[in-house]
């Protein structure tokens, strides 16, 4: 990278950096479980909500409590389940006219991330009706108080449910990119172990992989605070200790309960902290093949850990040592690529690829810029890439 746009970069980092203490960050007020959402409800004098979650939710049968208990209380309900794993554009529109036709007064974002990501935008368009999505891209572009939303996380790993941030995909273009705004973060969050019970193993492994994404990420960052790196810290010593065991056995409840902590501590990190490269090459990935983002994360997060090098080795050999990843003892340049090790590990021992040969050269390219464009210059990364650099992990990612 050039040495001005080096400084550039760096320059708008610190400037963030230290505005930090100034700007509106909050957390969601906890419920302990789904049956506390008709009081909220009442306590804000909202009588019609709409759900919006996914089929294989629906299918499974997790919000049917959530349901009969909104029911028993008088809230009328409207459900939108067309959620896609990428959600869409489409998706975030469809979810608005549902929303306005039934005369709702909140959203319950239900399921994994992409319901999350896909409540926060639709949130978004109801009170910004003249801005497209796309015109919402980036950094603080929606500025109004959305609807009340209550976030019921169903896997524990995006932390979709304490951030800033919502993920859509213009099918159209291929491009998958992150509404930034605090105003999207939800009001609520429901942190019930029961809804991620007999979560499916894969979901389970690439969810928990994302939640260690955004805590080494935040982590390794240029911009951490005392409270994020407690977080992080936090987040990575609780997917140590229970993200394989959740894998193993899905009705594991003292894993999950774990994990769903592990997955807001991370989430409460990279929301102020912000995330990295891998974040810009897994949502590029996702916006060109529908590569699951959680799924993107774990198989990107060693690959780019070791191409950063010495610039993070010191930082993740913290994470190593008081994970209990490393022994006390251990040298740093040594700790540094156990914790990645370790990773690769985990990965390889729930099943997740190392590679995703199905990357056309011909698209790395653009590719690329995408991610350049998302990460440069506000993910405060501990090694500044270009496009080209950025265009050597997608052939790593790829394999052989």
């Amino acid at each position: 990278m050039f040495m001005l746009r080096k400084i550039y970069c760096r320059t708008f980092q610190l400037v963030f950096k230290a505005a930090l203490p100034f700007l509106p960050y909050r957390k969601p007020k906890i419920i302990s479980s789904v049956a506390g959402i008709a009081k909220v409800c009442r306590e804000n004098h909202i009588h019609s909500v709409m759900i919006v979650t996914d089929k294989g939710i629906r299918r499974l049968g997790l919000t049917v409590f959530l349901e009969k208990t909104l029911t028993e209380h008088g809230i009328s309900y409207y459900i939108y389940d067309r959620t896609v794993a990428n959600p869409t554009i489409w998706n975030v529109e469809e979810a608005r006219r549902m929303y306005l036709w039934h005369g709702a007064q909140a959203i319950i974002a239900f399921g994994g991330g992409s319901s999350m990501d896909c409540a926060k935008a639709a949130g978004a368009r109801i009170v910004k009706p003249r801005q497209s999505v796309s015109q919402m891209k980036g950094l603080l572009k929606v500025h109004k108080k959305l609807p009340l939303l209550i976030a019921v996380p169903t896997t524990a790993g995006t932390g979709s449910e304490t951030t800033l941030a919502a993920v859509i995909t213009d099918s159209r273009k291929h491009h998958k990119y992150p509404i930034n705004d605090f105003s999207l973060i939800p009001r609520y969050a429901v942190l019930d172990y029961h809804e991620t019970l007999g979560l499916p193993a894969n979901l389970t492994a690439s969810t928990g992989m994302d939640a260690l994404t955004h805590a080494v990420e935040a982590y390794i960052g240029g911009t951490t605070t005392k409270e994020t790196r407690k977080m992080a810290e936090e987040a990575v010593r609780l997917v140590h200790k229970y993200l394989k065991a959740a894998y193993d056995n899905g009705q594991d409840k003292r894993a999950r309960k774990g994990m769903l902590r592990a997955a807001y501590f991370a989430g409460v990190a990279f929301t102020k902290s912000y995330v990295g490269y891998v974040h810009a090459v897994a949502h590029s990935l996702g916006g060109q093949y529908g590569i699951p983002h959680g799924l993107a994360n774990a198989v990107v997060l060693p690959i780019v850990l070791r191409m950063y090098g010495t610039s993070c080795e010191k930082k993740l050999a913290e994470l190593a040592w008081k994970s209990k990843i490393a022994d006390p003892g251990t040298k740093k340049k040594q700790a540094a690529g156990q914790f990645i090790d370790w990773i690769q590990e985990m990965n390889d021992s729930m099943g997740i690829p190392r590679h995703f040969p199905e990357i056309k050269k011909r698209d790395i390219p653009r590719m690329a810029r995408h991610a350049d464009k998302e990460g440069n210059p506000l993910y405060p990364v501990p090694k500044l890439m270009n496009q080209r650099e950025l265009a050597e992990i997608y052939i790593k990612v790829k394999g052989n």
